[in-house]
């Protein structure tokens, strides 16, 4: 394995599968760069009002800028294997193709016949969970990320169960209702097949490059911890609280701060990203997977994954 060299930059993106205008309001990308100067702070920014194909083209522009660069999404990279090996399909990769050729607009529409994909929306969906994912069956509609992120933080790693503080990962399959990841997901893995031709590594499924920005999956519950995220009052207490006890934050100018207290979004983007920098250092160590089901379905990048 090549390692990366230290990571100069790293970008936290909220994404959003809204498929109208409301994507430059709701996609949020947080940006640390390291200081040109050991005297010298971070530069931090926050910012919005792209669209998910915007801020690709944007993302691309920072790497040549500072190939060096780690980006996390929050968004699932793949679905389970089961379901890929149904379709024929032997990596999330190929599983990209699939959905960007439009097999992810049509489990998308209102009228998809299959009703795996489930929430509330048009004539053949009520939000209900499908049978097929109910009862003893439940962990069909999960992949062995979000498996293992339940079992650790229930029975193995306290302080890890304390940053999830009851909240699940949810199923790749929910498209609609509070908490559904499905609609984004299936609008973002077609970036990431751009991403991965403008030279992006995607982890795990890519060999990480000395020269070539990186690309992880990110759970932002993970990073933010037991907070009311949806609470201006409780979003402005959490970083009140961080700026006196993490030098990440400490930094943090106050029209950052203003935007992060005033937007839920902006908010899961900047905790991610100051995260994510906190933890650099593990980047330069992630390899390759070389297991069969996680090049299907992928991996979630967590804090301390690499000890």
């Amino acid at each position: 394995m090549v390692k990366m060299t230290a990571v100069e930059r790293v970008v936290g993106v909220d994404w959003s599968g809204d498929k109208g205008s409301g994507q430059r309001r709701k996609i949020w990308a947080g940006v640390w760069t390291a200081p040109a100067r050991k005297s010298s702070h971070p530069r931090i920014q926050l910012e919005t009002g792209r669209t998910r194909a915007e801020l690709i083209d944007w993302l691309i522009s920072l790497a040549h800028e500072i190939p060096h660069m780690v980006v996390g999404f929050d968004f699932s990279f793949s679905f389970p294997a089961w379901f890929l090996a149904e379709h024929n399909i032997t990596s999330a990769p190929e599983f990209w193709k699939h959905v960007a050729k439009g097999q992810g607009e049509r489990w998308l529409h209102e009228d998809c016949e299959d009703i795996r994909f489930w929430g509330k929306a048009g004539k053949l969906r009520n939000g209900k969970k499908p049978p097929e994912f109910s009862g003893v069956h439940a962990h069909r509609m999960l992949r062995r990320a979000e498996t293992a992120l339940k079992v650790r933080a229930a029975i193995t790693d306290p302080v890890y169960a304390a940053r999830i503080a009851g909240i699940a990962p949810k199923s790749v399959f929910q498209i609609g209702g509070a908490g559904a990841v499905g609609t984004a997901s299936l609008r973002g893995m077609p970036h990431l097949l751009h991403l991965q031709q403008a030279g992006f590594r995607i982890w795990p499924f890519d060999e990480p490059s000395t020269s070539h920005p990186l690309v992880v999956e990110i759970y932002t519950r993970l990073m933010t911890g037991p907070v009311t995220k949806s609470s201006q009052p409780a979003r402005t207490k959490y970083l009140s609280t961080k700026r006196k006890e993490n030098p990440f934050f400490t930094i943090l100018p106050h029209a950052i701060l203003a935007k992060a207290r005033s937007s839920e979004d902006a908010f899961d983007a900047l905790v991610t990203t100051l995260v994510m920098a906190e933890y650099r250092q593990e980047f330069a160590h992630l390899k390759q997977t070389t297991d069969e089901v996680f090049m299907m379905e992928g991996q979630t990048w967590i804090p301390g994954l690499v000890r």
